[in-house]
């Protein structure tokens, strides 16, 4: 990966810029060049460039957010860059396709993930030539531009004192102030969207299985920005608990878009969308926990689909709209049965997600806007506690999305004055039963999820 100092003399904006602000072709721009730059980027008599991407050095002086230690005189902490490079796993995305997992991926699917396009799209940042305003360092990874979207149009403005976020909204910045944006943006790459996809031949080669968790992906990311609460005042400190419930709706609602692509799209069935640990575990005899449950709901070596998007989630949809979780939870089942039986009727499958996919966007707005406080937030989690053989025995994904979310609800929790050393631990507990799917084992999660519920008063 190139330095900063040679992502910095890369370029910003337009190569005459550069000449109109003194700076020559090898130098390292001061401080001094960049607000000159950015001024004259800015200015309306130069016309900006529709939609493209100028790069991750843009965004690295110390003047902007390459600072080192956060500022709290000004409106964003002016290190936000400087956490994405040293903190950020984003920043070595593209760096994982030359480690020994990506190496062999490629020889296994014959292709080089440092170019196919299949392995870039969530990698780097990979656009069409057309669409950058400069030539830059693909080894940038997941940079700013991925997130906050392409920046010729809003760069310069962003900076003026008299910036508005809803204008540089409309210049082009993707608005992740709203969650329900910030989850779809995160889950184009963490779920898969049209032309970004994670199939089961790639997991065969050795891709993760892909999970989510708005709140606690958050919180490992880590955060280079402020939440702030009304009116720029502080956040709630249950701010967690909305994240958390925002991102499952719209969890659920590409999941299951996610489902009638593939059953249009096909190849059909794409195991992808089942319960990868319901074939990939050991079946030996009486150990095998799996076996002595039994296979309830389908025939035994039918793949169940994959509905630990809904199964946490159902608990607060039901709270908060009790008449469209109801409808939800039916289409839910229709699409699970299907998907289940690996039916050939791939028209039945496209139509069933695609109105499971409606019911949850109609969901989205509702608990985006939905009261969120410590009542409601220890309701929630005494019930996902309280369902704990049903979790566990749906298996390694919904296990590991209820540990997730006990996980966000209790941080939340604590955030507002109500922490437990107790709770605290037998959440710990959870996490060591899902740290190797291969070996998850239902009875064991069970009984430490009701350890849980038994901290809780």
């Amino acid at each position: 990966m190139v330095s900063t100092r040679k992502r910095m003399s890369c370029g910003y904006l337009f190569l005459a810029l550069l000449a109109s602000c003194g700076w020559a072709s090898g130098q390292t721009p001061s401080d001094a060049h960049v607000h000159e730059l950015l001024r004259v980027a800015s200015a309306p008599d130069v016309p900006a460039i529709t939609g493209k991407y100028v790069g991750a050095g843009s965004c690295s002086a110390s003047a902007c957010h390459g600072g080192i230690a956060p500022r709290n005189t000004t409106k964003v902490l002016q290190n936000e860059y400087s956490t994405w490079i040293t903190s950020d796993k984003h920043a070595h995305a593209y760096t994982a396709l030359t480690e020994p997992l990506g190496r062999q991926m490629g020889v296994i699917l014959k292709l080089d993930p440092t170019k196919a396009q299949r392995c870039l799209v969530c990698h780097a940042v990979s656009v069409p030539e057309a669409e950058q305003a400069r030539q830059f360092d693909i080894a940038d990874g997941v940079s700013c531009e991925s997130c906050h979207g392409a920046s010729s149009q809003w760069i310069g403005p962003h900076i003026q004192p008299t910036a508005q976020h809803q204008k540089m909204v409309a210049l082009g910045l993707i608005d992740n102030k709203n969650l329900s944006i910030r989850s779809e943006k995160c889950l184009t790459c963490h779920l898969g969207a049209p032309g970004l996809n994670v199939d089961h031949e790639l997991i065969a080669a050795g891709h993760p299985d892909l999970t989510f968790e708005l709140d606690s992906f958050t919180a490992v990311e880590p955060p280079h920005w402020v939440e702030k609460g009304p009116n720029g005042g502080p956040a709630d400190p249950l701010y967690g608990v909305r994240a958390w419930a925002v991102g499952q709706a719209v969890q659920l609602q590409q999941s299951m878009l996610r489902v009638a692509r593939h059953a249009k799209t096909g190849p059909w069935p794409e195991f992808s969308e089942m319960d990868c640990m319901t074939c990939h575990h050991a079946l030996t005899g009486p150990q095998s926990w799996r076996q002595q449950e039994g296979y309830k709901g389908h025939r035994p070596g039918d793949p169940p689909y994959n509905l630990s998007r809904y199964v946490l989630f159902k608990h607060f949809a039901a709270e908060v709209n009790p008449g469209l979780n109801d409808q939800l939870a039916a289409q839910a089942d229709k699409v699970a049965a299907l998907v289940t039986s690996m039916s050939p009727d791939r028209a039945a499958v496209e139509a069933a997600a695609t109105r499971a996919a409606d019911l949850a966007g109609e969901m989205i707005a509702q608990v985006r806007d939905a009261s969120y406080d410590q009542a409601r937030t220890q309701r929630l989690l005494r019930a996902i506690s309280s369902d704990a053989d049903m979790i566990a025995y749906d298996g390694e994904r919904t296990a590991e999305q209820a540990t997730m979310t006990v996980d966000s609800l209790y941080i939340a929790e604590a955030k507002a004055g109500s922490s437990n050393a107790a709770t605290r631990q037998a959440i710990d507990g959870l996490f060591k039963l899902v740290n190797n799917p291969s070996a998850y084992n239902g009875p064991m999660y069970a009984a430490q999820m009701k350890k849980v519920r038994s901290t809780l008063q």
